[in-house]
């Protein structure tokens, strides 16, 4: 067997620089030096950049490391062999977003059936055509930064459509969503959902306040919206923008004392913010009022999502029109 090129860039702790990523870069995993050469210096006048692997083992290090716009991958090595590596390949994070294509001399049905299945995204045969080689390389990058693009795009979108532009909290839409995907989910596991609804008190002076105004009250919400992400951030937890200066929070598996304490954390964190309000009847800081419903969703009761939203609702007016700056609660349950 040739001797493997020399891979001490996987040692180094440092992205070599050869990878500006301007140009694709390709992964070509052969125990051949010979084959690797001849594949390096064809694709290398297609300005592509290129790793080598002498096997398998090499070739998962070295995609984990450099995250390669495609693999080139033989079928038949030592140490660890193209069809497993291949199947290895697939468990890495980002997989689906990286072609395999197998380079081998095996060309019966039951090794293409067998790369397919290990996650081979094409399949060459040896020797080589090379008009061939360069095209299914051509195309598979090509598929494969169209795919990325349409996902961040997607996932762009989709931010667009569910967070708040201004809080980064998610917005009304997104609000309802969780809210309906969490009644469920609590009625399966027979637990109880609970809801905070807070407002900024008197938020409506505060803009009118000489010195303030709207772009001062879009600050205010910020942080005020950062107050409440940072006290309900267990994975079940949403923190939303209800609308104007409401906001809400969903607490998945949380009983009507937990929730209680949730909103005195809340109401304390808003508080020490020390947001001067100088136009307030009820402190010489930014406060909030808010109401606390809680329900364990049954489908023997007559209850929905919505109900859990009027509930809250209710309570949060009881702490506005008993002075501000407090909690108010319902359990429905």
């Amino acid at each position: 067997m040739n001797p493997p090129v020399n891979l001490s860039l996987l040692k180094s702790p440092l992205t070599p620089p050869f990878m500006p990523k301007a140009s694709p870069l390709i992964l070509l995993i052969d125990d051949e030096n010979v084959i690797r050469t001849q594949i390096r210096r064809f694709l290398e006048k297609g300005n592509y950049q290129i790793i080598e692997a002498s096997n398998g083992e090499e070739g998962i290090e070295a995609c984990t490391r450099f995250q390669p716009d495609i693999v080139l991958l033989d079928g038949m090595m030592p140490v660890m062999d193209g069809f497993e590596c291949c199947a290895q390949l697939q468990s890495l994070p980002d997989a689906d977003h990286t072609p395999v294509l197998m380079i081998t001399s095996l060309d019966d049905q039951v090794s293409v059936d067998r790369a397919f299945a290990a996650g081979a995204t094409d399949y060459v045969t040896k020797p080589i055509h090379w008009a061939v080689l360069r095209q299914r390389v051509r195309r598979l990058i090509q598929q494969s930064q169209l795919l990325k693009q349409l996902e961040t795009a997607t996932k762009l979108f989709h931010r667009l459509a569910t967070v708040d532009a201004l809080t980064q909290l998610a917005n009304r839409m997104m609000l309802d969503a969780h809210l309906d995907q969490e009644w469920r989910r609590m009625m399966r596991n027979g637990e109880p959902l609970s809801l905070i609804l807070c407002d900024v008190d008197q938020f409506k002076r505060y803009n009118d306040a000489d010195g303030y105004g709207h772009l001062a009250g879009d600050a205010c919400l910020r942080q005020v919206a950062n107050a409440i992400s940072a006290v309900a951030k267990r994975p079940g937890d949403l923190a939303a923008r209800y609308g104007g200066e409401e906001f809400a929070v969903i607490l998945s598996n949380t009983p009507i004392d937990g929730a209680v304490e949730v909103a005195r954390m809340i109401q304390s964190s808003v508080k020490a913010l020390q947001l001067v309000h100088p136009n307030s009847s009820v402190s010489p800081y930014v406060t909030l009022s808010l109401g606390v419903s809680s329900v364990i969703p049954d489908r023997t009761l007559n209850f929905l999502p919505e109900t859990l939203i009027t509930a809250a609702d209710k309570a949060l007016y009881e702490a506005k029109a008993a002075g501000r700056d407090r909690i108010c609660f319902h359990p429905l349950s």
